[in-house]
């Protein structure tokens, strides 16, 4: 193939938010986890935070500078599902949905599209397109379904694997990405993502967050399409979300106040499936 057209496109609101909850809740461990115990994605996530929270100190303070960072980006956001902005006291007075997740720590249930058109050098060079978003490298992993084979809860080993996969492929570092979209569906997950993609150690997730560094201005701006958190969280079409604000990230084509400042031209995209049965990383350059 030449020229190829990827789509993704999701209907959530279909159904009631308890049957949403409960086709999601089978993305785990269907037989053990779901079946026996009804675990939720919420509460597998809040696992993920408790176990954050004791080993390195990370705050639901911390936990509430992702949604207002994201939510920054999403108000100007025309495509986002949540316009507006938040403060961190919002985030701590909203309700609890699975301690120490509050409503605002957890993405929504969206309705969404998206599509990519993805060709060849040979058709590129002969459709003459003039500004080309190069796929540098992908890298991907799986992990057990069953988190109490995982290796720990503070970090997702299929992540780290893609990423290590993805940058080696491409000959980058960590830091060398500008921009990035990780998969934000609590903001604990942003937290975990930082360290895993190697944009910070191990541990110092909450204070990469509270110094600004995954804002514009600091070591690599992430989510300025809003995220998960503010954009919204389409299920099946997250993924091709993602590229599509970096490749328009990378033409220099979006709002004024969510433009990444850009020297190298590299973009990274980081998505989720499962608890963290699955991760991808696709590095992007123009």
């Amino acid at each position: 193939m030449d020229i190829a057209l990827a789509v993704g496109v999701e209907k959530m609101n279909e159904v009631d938010t308890a049957t949403s909850l409960a086709v999601g809740g089978r993305g785990g461990n269907y037989l053990w986890e779901y079946h026996f115990y009804g675990t939720t994605f919420p509460a597998y996530y809040a696992l993920y935070a408790t176990a954050h929270m004791a080993r390195f100190g990370t705050t639901e303070e911390q936990l509430a500078l992702v949604r207002v960072k994201n939510q920054k980006y999403a108000a100007r956001n025309p495509k986002a599902q949540f316009q507006f902005e938040v403060t961190v006291e919002d985030v701590l007075k909203s309700r609890p949905i699975a301690w120490p997740l509050k409503l605002y720590d957890c993405s929504a249930i969206t309705d969404g599209a998206a599509a990519a058109i993805v060709a060849s050098e040979d058709a590129i060079r002969k459709l003459r397109i003039d500004t080309p978003v190069w796929i540098e490298a992908i890298g991907y992993a799986s992990d057990t379904s069953n988190i109490t084979r995982r290796e720990d809860y503070v970090s997702l080993k299929a992540t780290k694997i893609a990423a290590q996969m993805a940058y080696k492929r491409a000959g980058i570092e960590p830091r060398d990405v500008e921009v990035a979209e990780v998969h934000d569906c609590f903001t604990i997950a942003e937290i975990m993502a930082y360290e895993d993609l190697g944009f910070v150690e191990k541990g110092m997730g909450g204070k990469f967050i509270e110094e600004g560094q995954s804002d514009i201005g600091g070591k690599v701006a992430v989510n300025l399409s809003g995220g998960l958190l503010g954009k919204g969280h389409p299920l099946g079409a997250t993924g091709l979300a993602m590229i599509y604000e970096l490749v328009k990230q990378l033409r220099e084509e979006r709002e004024r106040g969510r433009q990444a400042p850009l020297r190298k031209y590299i973009a990274l995209a980081h998505n989720i499936g499962g608890t963290g049965h699955y991760g991808y990383v696709t590095i992007l350059r123009r």
